[in-house]
């Protein structure tokens, strides 16, 4: 008869700060970032090792977690809770997690690691234990905010690459200008582009104009927790909205479809809480006849893995944006190279689990504090 799975006892935490400097400074409409700052979480399991990595900021400038809250709540709330238990399968976090209120990217990052660590255990490549039907991933580039002529740069640079979707970031002055010259220029591509939440409903008329531009989609021209006025904005324009910040939850885009405030989901695992909710995302989407695509938060190595395996889904349809890591780091924290070829992004197969493994020594240069729950 065939042996039950034991599960993994979770034997140590251990939580660490990085700072990763960014080649060149990341502009969008919130602000500018030269350094990835981020928590990484490594779970140890009989001999496996977990990998997580957290996509909260340091302010709350994109959503209201931050690195300071997030780290009082993983080390004195969940962690203890977690290290010296055993799970059969990440399934079994959810009465851990679940009766905390919010704190989804605190919530994803354990839940990730654990992910990782039961898939090692399975000897199962993540994108196999997620049901992925796909061993490369369709990539596109995200270019911040910059003066035009760079930005046209930019945008030939990525062309030459083979980068099958470009986004542009925008904001309000910066816009329907930047759109003419880039249509102008590259009058075929696949454009979109991404307000992350500045403009507003008296914005409208801005809005109908990039209708002029063929782009696949706008990414987020609302406020972050806005679904209601979004389907104003969609039931005015021609181009499709796609909703990143307000969707955290398998519920937040049904009713986001239901009402018509989008034709297009963003899916950030390390936003919504995890696979699992990402899945739930994933599958009321599909439901709806709506295409996913994958985001990024500027990911170092082993969240950029984590993204990749989660595209390989069936309904991501849409380039993401796990493009190659050499284009925002001149070194990472992981031993392999993450790089697109074509405008594809194959998905980490070197082990079990997200595929890649820690380069200790960078690592630790780069790691400006660590807390370890035993």
């Amino acid at each position: 008869m065939p042996q039950t799975f034991p599960g993994i006892r979770i034997e140590a935490a251990e939580l660490r700060i990085v700072s990763l400097p960014l080649l060149t400074p990341f502009v969008i409409s919130t602000g500018t970032m030269t350094d990835k700052v981020f928590a990484l979480l490594i779970l140890k399991a009989e001999g496996l090792e977990g990998l997580a990595e957290a996509v909260m900021d340091p302010a709350p400038d994109y959503l209201e977690e931050t690195i300071p809250g997030a780290m009082a709540f993983l080390q004195d709330i969940i962690l203890p809770r977690i290290v010296g238990q055993r799970f059969a399968s990440p399934a079994d976090l959810l009465a851990i997690l679940d009766p905390w209120r919010g704190h989804r990217m605190s919530k994803a990052v354990v839940e990730m690691a654990v992910w990782d660590l039961w898939s090692k255990a399975l000897g199962l490549p993540l994108a196999a234990a997620l049901g992925g039907v796909r061993d490369a991933v369709e990539v596109g580039v995200s270019l911040g905010i910059a003066p035009i002529a760079r930005t046209l740069e930019r945008v030939s640079s990525a062309q030459a690459a083979g980068y099958r979707r470009t986004k542009l970031k925008i904001r309000q002055g910066h816009d329907l200008t930047l759109l003419a010259a880039v249509r102008k220029e590259f009058p075929d591509i696949k454009l979109t582009v991404d307000a992350n939440t500045d403009y507003g409903l008296v914005d409208l008329p801005v809005l109908r104009a990039m209708d002029d531009f063929a782009l696949d989609y706008i990414e987020q021209p609302l406020a972050f927790d806005d679904i209601h006025d979004h389907a104003q904005v969609q039931a005015a324009i021609r181009t499709a909205i796609c909703l990143d910040e307000s969707i955290r939850s398998a519920v937040d885009a049904r009713k986001a479809l239901v009402a018509g405030a989008a034709r297009v989901i963003n899916i950030k695992v390390g936003r919504v809480g995890g696979f699992a909710a990402a899945r739930a995302i994933h599958d009321v989407a599909q439901a709806f006849g709506a295409p996913v695509w994958c985001g990024g938060m500027l990911e170092s190595g082993v969240g950029r893995a984590h993204n990749i395996h989660l595209a390989t889904l069936p309904n991501f349809t849409k380039p993401g944006d796990t493009s190659s890591a050499s284009r925002y780091f001149k070194r990472d924290i992981i031993q392999q190279s993450l790089e697109a070829t074509d405008g594809l992004m194959p998905v980490p197969g070197h082990c079990p689990g997200i595929g890649v493994t820690l380069d200790r020594p960078f690592l630790d240069s780069v790691t400006r504090r660590t807390e370890v729950i035993r």
